[in-house]
Formats: structure tokens, sequence, C-alpha cells
């Protein structure tokens, strides 16, 4: 489980074909140092398995699901990948619960300064992405979003439409300023909203067990 909160921008340096998996590797200063081989990592918001571990190195395979269904797919050697290890069960929740798996992938619409009354750029940036419908329908004003990996809070929502506010030092510390428009981006709901709607569906859990059935097992 992750928290949304970026701990490291890291560089993909490669991406070979292995099997019919791909094999990425990623450069990073302090991420590879704090990992295990078989351990969690996500990168840019997609729960991945560490490989292969170097000083300065880490490698992750991504099955052909992954690749085609996650903002990985746009990735060439050079890009830059948000990076974040799993929560320690002592630590704090900076952000929100996310657990890395991708619910679908949204379109960069624009990344621009926010401008005041006079028209002046601020220091903040817009973020707009389109996003899907499956993502829309749990995604509420002022509520939570993992958009690559980046724990952000909703300003506005207009359709499938999502803007998000962005201060300097996200721009610093994340991989935003590196995409451009019509860049595909990983996104993933709240957590908390899926169970909501499923409670208020009223389906039962599939491992849910009756009374009679308790009876048989002898309780």
């Amino acid at each position: 489980m992750f928290t949304g909160i970026v701990e490291e921008v890291g560089k993909v340096t490669r991406i070979t074909q292995r099997g019919e998996n791909r094999r990425i590797t990623v450069e990073a200063k302090n991420t590879p140092r704090e990992l295990g081989t078989g351990q969690s990592v996500s990168v840019s918001g997609v729960c991945l398995t560490a490989l292969d571990i170097k000083p300065n190195s880490f490698c992750a395979d991504l099955a052909p699901e992954t690749w085609t269904r996650t903002s990985l797919s746009r990735i060439h050697e050079g890009a830059l990948v948000n990076l974040e290890l799993p929560m320690k069960a002592d630590g704090r929740f900076g952000g929100h619960i996310v657990q890395g798996h991708v619910d679908g992938v949204g379109k960069l619409i624009a990344f621009e300064r926010i401008l005041d009354s006079e028209g002046r750029e601020s220091e903040n940036w817009w973020l707009h992405i389109e996003i899907p419908s499956d993502v829309e329908k749990y995604t509420v004003f002022k509520g939570s979003i993992s958009i690559e990996g980046i724990s952000l809070t909703v300003a506005k929502l207009e359709k499938n439409r999502c803007t998000i506010a962005i201060i300097p030092h996200t721009v610093e510390l994340t991989n935003l300023g590196s995409l451009k428009p019509g860049d595909p981006v990983n996104l993933e709901a709240d957590v908390i909203a899926k169970y909501v709607e499923k409670m208020m569906k009223g389906e039962p859990s599939q491992n849910s067990l009756t009374v009679e059935e308790l009876v048989q097992q002898g309780f």
C-alpha cells in the first residue's frame, strides 16, 4: 500500500523485451538502496516488483496487460517516473490510500500557470485531465485522486474533465513538468469510494457464510 506522496523521480535508462514481457531499468539515487528483490515499488502509480537491484538502479518486468493498460506504454529511455516505496506500518498518511492498481488511463489536456485577477502568472499551476467514465464516477469535488502515483485533490470537475491545482513543490518533485498535452496518465480512484458503491448496492461478499453453512461445519 502507498500514500501517493512521491519520494523521488527516477529515470528509465533501458527497456528490453524479455519473452512476452518488457523489462525496464530505472535509475534513482535513493529508492534502490531501500529495496529488496521481490519487494513492491510504485512507478508512476503502478505497483511493480523490484528485480536486479543495484546501488543506483532497479529493474521491473511489465506484463503485456500492464504495458497496454497503463501510461507506461508511452515511456521511453530517458523518461521520468515517479517513485514511492510502500508505506511502513508505523508511517504517516501524508496522502490517501493508493494501491498501485491503475483504474484507468486519462489524457493530459493542459498544464498551465494559474493567472491572477489581473492576468499575471501565478507560481501555481492548473493540471487539466480528461478522465474515463469508469474513473469519473468515483471522482468528487475536493476528493482524492491518484495521477501518475501522486495523491492530488480535485479542484474542479466538469463531466469527464478534472482540474487540479498544483503547487511548485509538486512540480519540482514529480514528473509532471516532463509531460506534454495528449500524454496518457495513470489514474487510480479513491478505493473508499469503491467500497461505498458496493455497500450501497448491497452486494454480498463472495466469501460470506450463511448460518446454515456454519452449523454444518460444527460451529
